[in-house]
């Protein structure tokens, strides 16, 4: 499965009418935050694939159609207390507005995808499993930024899904699609650009086979670009990057 990662910048080898050619045999694209909608709009036309996207904390424009100005609702103006005082079915009853775009919103969601197949570790084809979070750590109270406790605390919203897709599927995502970086690992250190030490948590805990993030900009050739933390595979989505998706997965 090839799986057309992209984020932060928006890339002349894809926006142009022959991106589809220049790219063949893409199955999935995953969209990793700080990207106009405009420009998703136009993979999801030149590819004609199952897009799935988070925000990050730029290109906000369109984040209140998702998330809307309600205190249930999950933005950066949530308090830690009222995130914790939602019940589980309704954090994940939420309806996230499609708002007209050919992509699919996978912020702060466990997405099954029953159109992509993954082998258990009974040899069974099971539904590609994918958890998207969107935002970056909190640093000028702007939208779609998180304090880690408020990251942590939408984190454990999620975890009765993915307990759920162990019992039916064997694991517990394959997927862990985010805009900013776990802690130490492929982030930086100044303010805005700092990893959520909720992230290294949930690494540990669920153990995904990947994590496709954006939010670190590769200007120097030096900077890993894809590096193994826990056992996941950690891969930097800036401008784009193939990522070849195992179809075997052992759980565990």
């Amino acid at each position: 499965m090839k799986i057309l990662c992209v984020s932060d910048q928006i890339d002349p080898l894809i926006y142009n009418q022959n991106a589809s050619k220049n790219f063949p045999d893409i199955d999935l694209i995953l969209c990793a935050g700080d990207l106009p909608m405009d420009y998703i709009d136009f993979i999801v036309t030149v590819f004609n694939k199952p897009t799935y996207f988070v925000f990050g904390n730029h290109n906000l424009t369109e984040f209140k159609f998702y998330h809307g100005s309600s205190g249930t609702q999950a933005t950066s103006t949530t308090s830690a207390q009222n995130i914790a005082a939602m019940t589980v079915n309704s954090y994940q009853k939420m309806e996230y507005r499609n708002h007209h775009h050919g992509a699919v919103y996978a912020g702060f969601k466990n997405l099954v995808l029953r159109n992509f197949t993954v082998k258990n570790k009974k040899n069974k084809d099971t539904p590609l499993l994918i958890t998207g979070i969107s935002g970056s750590i909190r640093y000028n109270d702007g939208l779609c930024q998180y304090t880690d406790s408020e990251m942590m605390l939408h984190l454990l919203c999620l975890v009765p899904g993915l307990i759920l897709n162990r019992l039916r599927y064997g694991r517990y995502l394959d997927i862990f699609l985010t805009h900013a970086t776990p802690y130490n690992v492929h982030d930086h250190k100044d303010p805005c650009h700092v990893g959520f030490k909720a992230f290294n948590w949930f690494i540990k805990k669920f153990k995904p086979a990947y994590m496709v993030h954006g939010h670190i900009h590769l200007y120097d050739l030096r900077e890993e670009r894809v590096s193994v933390y826990e056992g996941t595979t950690v891969v930097n989505a800036y401008a784009h990057h193939i990522l070849t998706l195992e179809n075997n997965r052992n759980g565990e």
